[in-house]
């Protein structure tokens, strides 16, 4: 008891010494009115005058980010409570990180949120401009384990890191997007799959891609590919569907739409998104499956042969003198040569 109540003096004396230089003297005649605008929290780091801080912009991501489970298990309350169960959760996080880490960090990674600001609205000079050249790997790496990403992963991040260390590119900047959590961008290039390696230019206005069966994939080969600029002799994406062409304008709304529908299906979870995809499935498929309607069948009317009888007019008696069967019966004249005849044969 004695030990803890010496350290909470210990404490307060600390607290009170790193804190005692934002302790003002007060207010003195001759002395500028204090703006409370400009008045610091006691404790918090001075900032200049006038210096407002940047609101933080809420997006989809960040607030996925924000459920994250590694966002959860490394907050200060896992921390403190896996602490008294004898568990360093925070080093445990690292080294399951560091073994699912396919990529180098390095490599800056462009998403929706960061391509406005970090390659169409790069700080640059009109030399810089015109000499500012992205590289840019379209990978789904992180997604599933495809041989043919991961290995073109591979290439891009040791050119990068032999680029690094020599330094001969300073104009080439190197580049990332995950396919899997990328919706606009990849609308608007009309890139439905990937790996893919895209060489970008004047902000983004001249595109060219590379499917890794059209390069030869190889750390030296790709930086010598860039320091020779060898993707001077393929032509840039030039279609009505690329930047500055007629139906450019289709792919914007497009990827506007789709990027709408994907910042709301990411906030669900997964198991409702299966609940949901497979009820609509199966309203589709017995959409598709329902039988065609049959004809109707005109009925007709049958009778039986006591009510056709029934139905029947007795033939008068005229007709039945005019009859053959009749008159051969009554005449026996006729009757005695028809059976002299058949006596005959």
């Amino acid at each position: 008891m004695r030990f803890s109540a010496l350290s909470l003096g210990l404490y307060i004396l600390a607290v009170t010494s790193v804190n005692a230089q934002y302790f003002s003297a007060g207010w003195t005649p001759g002395q500028p009115v204090p703006d409370p605008e400009l008045t610091h929290a006691k404790g918090s780091i001075p900032q200049e005058p006038g210096h407002k801080v940047a609101p933080q912009r809420i997006t989809p991501s960040s607030i996925v980010n924000f459920f994250d489970i590694t966002t959860l298990l490394s907050s200060p309350l896992s921390v403190s409570l896996f602490s008294k169960l004898g568990i360093n959760i925070t080093e445990r996080l690292e080294s399951a990180l560091e073994k699912t880490k396919v990529w180098d960090n390095r490599v800056p990674l462009i998403t929706d949120d960061n391509y406005q600001d970090l390659i169409i609205n790069e700080p640059l000079t009109p030399q810089e401009e015109q000499d500012r050249t992205w590289v840019i790997v379209i990978s789904v790496t992180s997604g599933r384990q495809d041989g043919v990403s991961l290995f073109v992963d591979t290439v891009f991040d040791e050119a990068f890191n032999e680029t690094v260390v020599a330094g001969d590119l300073p104009n080439v900047r190197w580049g990332r997007i995950d396919y899997l959590n990328v919706t606009s961008i990849t609308t608007k290039w009309c890139v439905w799959h990937a790996p893919y390696l895209v060489i970008l230019k004047d902000r983004g206005r001249t595109l060219r891609f590379y499917r890794p069966g059209n390069l030869r994939l190889g750390a030296e080969a790709l930086r010598g590919f860039l320091q020779n600029e060898g993707w001077m002799l393929t032509p840039p994406w030039s279609s009505v569907w690329a930047p500055g062409g007629n139906r450019e304008w289709i792919l914007d709304y497009l990827a506007f739409i789709l990027t709408k529908v994907y910042n709301v299906m990411i906030l669900l979870p997964r198991w409702l998104l299966f609940i949901i995809s497979g009820s609509i499935a199966s309203v589709i498929l017995n959409i598709l499956h329902k039988p065609l309607p049959t004809p109707a069948v005109p009925r007709q009317n049958q009778t039986t042969p006591a009510a056709a009888a029934a139905t029947s007019v007795p033939p008068s008696a005229d007709e039945v003198v005019k009859s053959p069967a009749t008159s051969f019966s009554t005449n026996p004249t006729k009757r005695k040569k028809a059976k002299a005849k058949n006596q005959s044969q």
